[in-house]
């Protein structure tokens, strides 16, 4: 298995403090800065110095960084190899997603394993796209569904391998009432007049779709907020508002509501990623949760 001692520094790197990366592992700080003196006084150098209240990592630090991604993806193989050879066996699989992946795509992923590699224990944990690869790379994850985000890792970052599921566009949702309710289609412009029902601030969806109104020609009035989309649901169904939902989410059948595609550019839409650590595809119950998740997009918006 990887060192411990470079795994923490990784942690280190990736979250910015020892106390980040402390909780990260549920490892207390002092043993995660004891982790990191040993490695140091195993290669002979410091890799940590003070910056103010915190610390930064030296440059033979960032240089034993980069190496490690590479002992870290080179791990991840050969397990992928020593678990193909070995047969059934049992075992377990950690999956994680964002809200929406977790009640559509991820219970798919979960069946499938569990059919395939009979004995495999599959456990589901609903994040946001940034802590899902927090997960990943503290080994509390196997298999994650994000959405593609200015804060989420880029594709060709070298500690994971991504693949592209495929885009989720957004439908406009009315009431039953709503001018717009009885059409096939309708262009975002269109509903620059209308009160809108937005994600709390600072969150990636209030910026996605504060993005697309600005990019139809307008600045939403924002009349609600919910977090939700159970409670967004419910806003639109009271007359209170518009908001746009992804064609992925799930929304409860109580409601008089209508989705209304959305037709013209710009038409948003958030794009979905499964994410491994690097090295690890290629792994027989990764292997087979990353063939599930594809089709089963698809699928699920059918």
């Amino acid at each position: 298995m990887l060192d411990p001692r470079l795994q923490t520094l990784r942690l280190v790197a990736h979250h910015g403090t020892v106390t980040a990366a402390a909780e990260a592992t549920h490892y207390t700080p002092s043993a995660v800065s004891a982790l990191l003196r040993s490695l140091g006084d195993e290669v002979g150098i410091a890799l940590v110095e003070r910056q103010g209240r915190g610390i930064r990592l030296t440059e033979a630090a960032l240089v034993l960084l980069e190496h490690a991604h590479e002992v870290a993806a080179l791990w991840e193989e050969t397990l992928a190899r020593v678990r193909s050879v070995a047969g059934p066996r049992a075992g377990s699989l950690a999956l994680c997603g964002f809200s929406t992946a977790a009640a559509s795509l991820l219970p798919r992923a979960a069946a499938e394993v569990v059919a395939e590699h009979p004995g495999t224990t599959v456990r589901i944990v609903e994040a946001d796209p940034v802590e899902c690869f927090d997960l990943l790379l503290a080994e509390r994850a196997d298999v994650a569904v994000v959405v593609a985000t200015e804060e989420t890792p880029p594709i060709n970052d070298p500690r994971f391998t991504q693949q592209s599921l495929g885009d989720d566009p957004l439908d406009l949702l009315v009431p039953v009432g709503h001018r717009f309710a009885q059409r096939t289609s309708v262009r975002l412009s269109e509903a620059a007049d209308d009160p809108w029902i937005m994600d709390r601030p600072g969150r990636p969806y209030r910026r996605l779709v504060t993005s697309a109104c600005l990019a139809a020609g307008f600045n939403p009035v924002v009349a609600h907020e919910s977090v939700e989309w159970d409670t967004g649901a419910a806003l639109v169904h009271a007359g209170l508002g518009v908001a746009l939902v992804p064609q992925l989410a799930n929304l409860p059948t109580v409601y008089d509501i209508v989705r209304v595609p959305l037709r013209g550019d710009p038409r948003p839409t958030r794009h979905l990623r499964a994410a491994v650590r690097a090295g690890a595809h290629d792994q027989p119950r990764i292997r087979t949760a990353l063939a599930a998740l594809g089709p089963g997009l698809t699928e699920a918006r059918s």
